[in-house]
């Protein structure tokens, strides 16, 4: 009999988390899994998922990313009410408020398997006390009802440990997966620059995410424009969409960045950027394991990123891209500005960060190192459990 596993997700924007659990769901072996996502709605993907025959997905409205105590009480009922329904097998959570929600809603229909990636967490040291303090209670109750905890980073475990979650050395890690064979991207990259209006000796640097506070997109804002002071025909673009979009774009035309710097929003030719690109810069201030630094590492792009979690599980500093601390916009401007100038650093750094993206970053190798769990953690626990918490 084929397991049953169902996947998820507060909604499917174009971020990691959400393509490492769509290409999960699409690629699970069918003679020994059944899967089925189950995500909130308003994602940039939700029009491709629908036409998806291959990724079942059930939308719950009442799903959303913001805390919303009515909301979320009505999807923690809708939760529950599916997997009563479906009755799967393993319940995979993934993100902060699906994997809270999730795992109440899976203890509560008595599934047997629980597992939850953590590809980030919702809680983090910029947080105030109290706010920080009650979202690691709420992370520690739901550990009660998670069969296994599954990292994409060491950082994150070791993080996880400190507060808490497990022991590190006995975590489970399952890299945040990229097809490897499509880095870097085919094409002329000069073409492709010139189309899209960059000159093709203009040094490039490319950022992609989320435009929310995680990713804290408005440090990537003032240094291009302190690197710009030093490397004026420089260019900058910035792949992603989010909240904080308009307040960013605002503030670079405040700089005086207009036609240097460009939010081009969700793009699907983020592979050819890269490829096209001269220096991948990233400021976030957390993070699980960004895919987009392994994309660009894998696509032979040195990077300044500042050292925060997963990043510096890859990431070495002088070695294959530089690290700063977070917040040093001055460092982080420098560091930038010194690899646009040198070429042969950039070819340098560039090549030792393709070699440092190796076979445990390969996508269908995370769906194989997830289907030999589900079986593995099924095979112990045959029987379903009671429903409730306790």
């Amino acid at each position: 009999m084929r397991i049953k596993v169902a996947h998820v997700v507060t909604r499917l924007d174009l971020g990691g988390a959400q393509q490492n659990t769509l290409h999960t769901v699409r690629t699970l072996d069918r003679s020994r899994f059944d899967p089925v996502l189950i995500c909130g709605k308003g994602g940039f993907l939700d029009e491709e998922v629908r036409a998806d025959r291959s990724c079942r997905t059930i939308f719950l409205p009442s799903l959303l990313r913001e805390v919303s105590p009515l909301d979320d009480l009505l999807a923690l009922r809708a939760l529950v009410k599916t997997f009563q329904s479906e009755r799967p097998d393993v319940v995979h959570t993934h993100s902060s408020k699906a994997g809270i929600l999730g795992r109440l809603a899976a203890a509560w229909a008595g599934v047997p398997v629980v597992v939850h990636t953590y590809h980030g967490f919702g809680f983090h040291d910029r947080q105030h006390p109290f706010v920080k303090g009650a979202y690691v209670l709420l992370e520690r109750f739901c550990l009660r009802f998670t069969t296994r905890l599954l990292f994409v980073s060491r950082a994150n475990a070791r993080y996880a440990e400190r507060h808490g979650l497990g022991a590190a050395e006995d975590a489970t890690i399952v890299r945040s997966g990229v097809r490897l064979a499509d880095f870097p991207a085919p094409g002329d990259a000069a073409e492709f620059r010139m189309a899209e209006g960059i000159g093709r000796r203009d040094p490039l640097v490319v950022s992609i995410g989320n435009l929310k506070p995680q990713k804290n997109a408005a440090d990537f804002v003032a240094a291009a424009a302190k690197v710009l002071a030093k490397v004026p025909e420089a260019r900058f673009v910035f792949l992603g969409d989010g909240p904080q979009r308009r307040a960013l774009e605002a503030d670079a035309r405040a700089l005086g960045l207009g036609g240097k710097l460009q939010f081009l929003g969700w793009r699907r030719d983020g592979p050819r950027w890269l490829a096209a690109a001269d220096a991948f810069a990233l400021t976030s201030l957390w993070e699980g394991l960004p895919r987009a630094l392994v994309e660009a590492m894998k696509s032979g792009l040195p990077s300044v990123c500042y050292a925060t979690d997963g990043v510096t599980d890859v990431l070495l500093d002088g070695e294959n891209g530089f690290l700063v601390e977070p917040g040093d916009v001055d460092a982080f401007a420098e560091r930038l500005a010194g690899l646009l100038a040198d070429a042969d650093l950039r070819r340098r750094l560039g090549a030792r960060a393709a070699c440092a993206i190796g076979p445990e970053f390969d996508i269908d190798g995370m769906v194989r190192a997830q289907e030999a769990l589900y079986e593995r953690l099924r095979a112990e626990r045959p029987e379903r459990r009671r429903s409730g918490f306790f």
